[in-house]
């Protein structure tokens, strides 16, 4: 039988409906993990590192023990002498194409440390913002104030900022494991013809692109709840996360317990976009004093602690050098690829899927990368959203813009030459991508089109009349996802409620599945949305499963809905033949009722459920996945902005986004995920930066007043639209919208400030481009040119 819906009916997939999930947020009535109380709860603060590198003397804890209304100090040795062990974060994600090996491991020649952590350190301290006490009292504020009476004596030592420094002969060493602070070197493509194509090029440009290092800063800061069941011998953790299953086998781990001896629960998250994947430091130790004190513990860190403490992004340096032939086609590009990994070994996948889309959509013969991964004395860096597509697309969309101006070629046409022809595809990129689907001079034609780049030399001509400079900046991009390569979705017909329950292991953090899941449900169960129920985040009900990161979702749980909704149905008409004494060949469904050829009679999905319990079965079925499901989301952007001559601040006018996402299952969400993700994008190219005092490795930027968020009034309205080249990678066609939005928006905006600068000659300015940064780089060329 088709899974499609009957003509008659209109479909759900494809329909913009509202978030069922809204009407519960926008009243107030969403729970995040801060909401729960428990019965004799206590309170845990942190006591942070205020050094960058410092060696831990002693700790005396006694005045604070003896303050009124502490329970408990606890130190690393404290874990330590409990049974904890340091935290293994798998920093070597599975490779993009084979998911049995590791990204940086299946190479013989390419080395990769992963040095795991413990919560609370022993000997020193690696980073301003590292936990070193907790302190557990009766309430938030007596465990804050008791804090401060704990004696820490610290030997301060040196320390190093920069990832690149980190790597030069003579840099302090964070790790005896890991000579010359390299915890990833790794080297992939074809060096000795990329190197021949470069030395035959008419034009060799060469650059160095800095993505600098910015915060997550997501609405909800990061809180946690612990509570040790010593009757049952089990723990159980409520926290806002990407995926509760990894947290739950994380921290199982730590604990020296198995899976079955932790529960963890994930409510409403107030923002993911990558750095909520891993565990946090404070949530073992919470465990460990729940357990000792015989009470639940709770934790929220305070803004500022998380501008110290949380996994921080970015912070990856490409030099690259890229040729050119006098017509404008690419020869070859090589890259030295250097990313910070901060203190911690934590995540290694920007640099994993940095390396992977390096040529992006462009027909590029020959390529190579080198890549060195550096210990710092800085907060562990981790996934944010895009993870390495957005800095890959910087560096190559803007030498496709310097060779342009280099070359004398229109900055469109050299794009068009290079371009990965649709009827090239299945194409495999020199890094070993094979984009099955994707019109990219389409989406290209349809981003100028409908950002009107013909009419924009009048709309620069009027800007200047009013005192500001305008530029206009384009970019094309294509993501490749990954993200953990198991899933499994479990489904099951709940007659007396007439609902079907979907356990998931994926699991939203503002996404909307609630919505989108059950539209897909709906159509091919031919059910209304709102009679679907999706149960994720809660390890006693789902088994197995990845969470949410890496647009990995709905292309990998629309596959296992498609797969359950098949085993439903052959069950259904298993059924509904026995109870009408035929074969299943009889059996159909129309407009949401199966029937039979000869029988008048139409049972609902439910009224079959429940013939199904009557005879003792239930209706019901699991499936899952282990692997990868390749897909590329592609599409093209333009950014329009002016700056001021006198302030020199930027300022975005325009801003158009075409997005082929695959087929959209709530084209309505789609364009929040884009919206969103032109934000965080733009806010990267143009304000927002994580800034260390260099002479004492300190955090400046750890207030929303020192760190610049872009703010909701400094954005005009966005023109995005979708468009679908289809792929057959997936039976939901499914390419993945998340990270649309901010893939191409770092280059298209510092395309357009550069543009906008055009008059004067500049052919580059490195993020965050601040009214200090473009008022430098204007000085400079005014001065040279006297």
């Amino acid at each position: 039988m088709s899974m499609e819906p009957p003509a008659s009916r209109r479909p759900f997939i494809g329909r913009p409906m509202p978030r069922f999930e809204d009407r519960r947020l926008v009243t107030g009535n969403g729970r995040y993990t801060d909401d729960f109380r428990l019965e004799n709860e206590c309170h845990a603060v942190f006591l942070r590192s205020p050094y960058p590198s410092a060696k831990i003397v002693s700790i005396d804890p006694s005045a604070a023990l003896e303050y009124p209304g502490v329970l408990g100090v606890f130190t690393g040795e404290d874990y330590v002498a409990a049974g904890g062990k340091p935290i293994n974060h798998l920093a070597d994600p599975a490779d993009a194409r084979d998911h049995t090996k590791r990204a940086f491991r299946h190479n013989p020649d390419n080395i990769s440390f992963d040095i795991h952590q413990l919560p609370l350190p022993l000997d020193r301290v690696r980073y301003v913002g590292e936990p070193v006490v907790m302190v557990v009292a009766e309430s938030a504020a007596i465990a804050q104030d008791a804090s401060e009476l704990v004696m820490i004596e610290y030997e301060e030592l040196p320390f190093v900022i920069d990832a690149r420094e980190a790597l030069e002969p003579g840099a302090h060493l964070l790790e005896p494991e890991i000579p010359g602070n390299l915890a990833v070197r790794a080297t992939f493509g074809d060096k000795e013809r990329t190197k021949a194509a470069l030395e035959g090029s008419a034009l060799v440009i060469e650059k160095i692109f800095v993505n600098q290092r910015i915060a997550n800063a997501q609405m909800e800061p990061r809180s946690a709840m612990v509570r040790y069941d010593a009757k049952a011998g089990r723990y159980h953790m409520i926290a806002g996360s990407q995926g509760a299953i990894r947290h739950r086998d994380t921290m199982a781990a730590c604990l020296g317990i198995t899976k079955d001896e932790i529960e963890v629960i994930c409510p409403d998250t107030g923002g993911g976009f990558g750095p909520r994947t891993n565990l946090s430091p404070e949530q073992p130790m919470l465990a460990i004093a729940a357990k000792q004190l015989g009470r639940p513990v709770r934790w929220t860190s305070t803004r500022t602690e998380s501008f110290m403490s949380d996994y921080q992004a970015r912070d990856m340096v490409h030099h690259v050098r890229m040729g050119f032939t006098k017509d404008g086609r690419i020869t070859g590009y090589a890259v030295e690829m250097t990313g910070n990994v901060g203190a911690y070994t934590v995540a290694y996948v920007p640099m994993a899927n940095s390396y992977r889309v390096l040529t992006t959509v462009y027909d590029v013969p020959f390529a190579s990368v080198e890549i060195r991964g550096a210990m710092t004395n800085t907060v562990p860096t981790a996934p944010f959203r895009g993870a390495g597509r957005p800095e890959a697309h910087f560096a190559i969309e803007r030498l496709i813009d310097i060779a342009a101006f280099r070359l004398g070629i229109h900055r469109l046409e050299i794009r068009r030459r290079n371009l990965v022809r649709k009827d090239q595809l299945p194409y495999t990129s020199a890094m070993g991508l094979t984009y099955d689907s994707g019109d990219f001079a389409a989406n290209m034609d349809r981003a100028l089109e409908a950002a009107d780049w013909q009419g924009f030399e009048a709309r620069r001509a009027e800007s200047r009349s009013r005192g500001k400079w305008r530029g206009i900046g384009f970019s094309n991009y294509v993501e490749s996802p990954v993200g953990i390569p198991h899933e499994r979705i479990d489904m099951s017909v709940r007659p007396r409620e007439r609902r079907i329950d979907v356990v998931t292991g994926t699991q939203s953090t503002g996404q909307g599945h609630e919505t989108t899941f059950a539209q897909v449900v709906a159509d091919l169960l031919h059910v209304e949305p709102q009679q679907v129920r999706l149960i994720s985040g809660d390890t006693r009900i789902v088994q197995s499963g990845g969470g949410s990161h890496s647009d990995r979702s709905m292309r990998l749980g629309g596959m296992l809905l498609v797969e359950n909704s098949k085993k439903l149905v052959a069950q259904i008409k298993e059924i509904v033949a026995d109870y009408h004494q035929t074969t299943v060949d009889n059996v159909f469904e129309k407009d949401g009722l199966w029937r039979v050829s000869d029988s008048n009679e139409a049972l609902t999905i439910f009224e079959v459920a429940e013939i199904a319990e009557e005879v003792g079965t239930v209706l019901a079925s699991t499936a899952s996945f282990t692997g990868r499901m390749p897909a590329y989301p592609t599409g093209a952007a333009v950014c329009e902005l002016e700056i001021d001559m006198e302030t020199f601040a930027a300022r975005i006018l325009r801003y158009t986004s075409i997005d082929d996402a695959g087929q959209p299952i709530n084209p309505l969400i789609l364009d929040g995920q884009v919206h969103g993700g032109i934000v965080q994008g733009t806010g990267q190219a143009l304000v927002e930066q994580v800034i260390h005092d260099k002479a004492s490795g300190q955090l400046i930027s750890a207030t929303f007043l020192d760190y610049a968020m872009p703010h909701s009034d400094q954005y005009p309205s966005f023109s995005v639209a979708l468009v679908e080249d289809p792929t057959s990678g997936n039976p939901l066609r499914v390419k993945g919208g998340g990270e649309s939005g901010i893939t191409p928006s770092l280059a298209t905006t510092i395309n357009a400030v550069v543009d906008a600068l055009s008059d004067f000659g500049i052919e580059h300015i490195d993020m965050p481009a601040t009214p200090a940064r473009i008022w430098s780089a204007v000085q400079s060329k005014r001065e040279s040119s006297r």
